[in-house]
């Protein structure tokens, strides 16, 4: 006999690679992405601002962190410099890492825009699966599987992808921000 029993439905979906993933095993590299989201620092700066924000790492440990992010296509070189006889990095961040809680009512109050996005983003996948289908078939038939997962969902993903990438590139050219005012 059960003594609880309740249908739980799937409420986030968070889409990354492996790799991605495991550089943000640990939280002081999101926030170093945070740092370098809008503005090329080095590591030497970088380490000064997690000091600054109650993070105390030896300089080595923070070039790691930028490393391992930086091996995972997180993080770029901006600009090189001539500096005393070497060459000063900068980095920034190619990746934004969003991180908030929603208000405990968010659910409620949102609940309006999201049937209406739930029915204009209906229409628009409909008509880019028509347009673009067989490209995300194809994508989709030459990924790997999931190290994590025995279902996949490679569409899906793709789909969920484009979406995101899409959004972020509204969010760069400023349309986000040009809309919100």
């Amino acid at each position: 006999m059960s003594l609880l029993e309740t249908d739980v439905p799937v409420r986030n979906v968070i889409t990354t690679d492996p790799t991605k993933a495991k550089a943000l095993e640990q939280d002081v590299r999101a926030k170093i992405l945070d740092m370098l989201a809008d503005e090329e620092l080095t590591i030497e700066e970088i380490h000064a601002e997690l000091e600054r924000r109650g993070d105390r790492k030896a300089e080595t440990t923070v070039r790691h962190h930028v490393n391992v992010l930086k091996d995972a296509g997180m993080v770029e070189i901006a600009r090189l410099e001539e500096a005393g006889g070497g060459t000063r990095k900068y980095y920034k961040s190619n990746t934004r890492v969003f991180s908030y809680e929603l208000p405990d009512d968010a659910d409620d109050r949102l609940d309006g825009a999201s049937t209406q996005l739930r029915d204009d983003l209906r229409a628009v996948l409909a008509d880019l699966l028509a347009a673009h289908g067989d490209e995300i078939e194809a994508v989709a038939r030459e990924m790997k599987p999931c190290e994590y997962c025995q279902t996949q969902h490679y569409e899906e993903f793709i789909v969920r992808e484009l979406v995101n990438r899409t959004l972020t590139d509204l969010g760069e050219d400023g349309e986000f921000a040009d809309l919100l005012s």
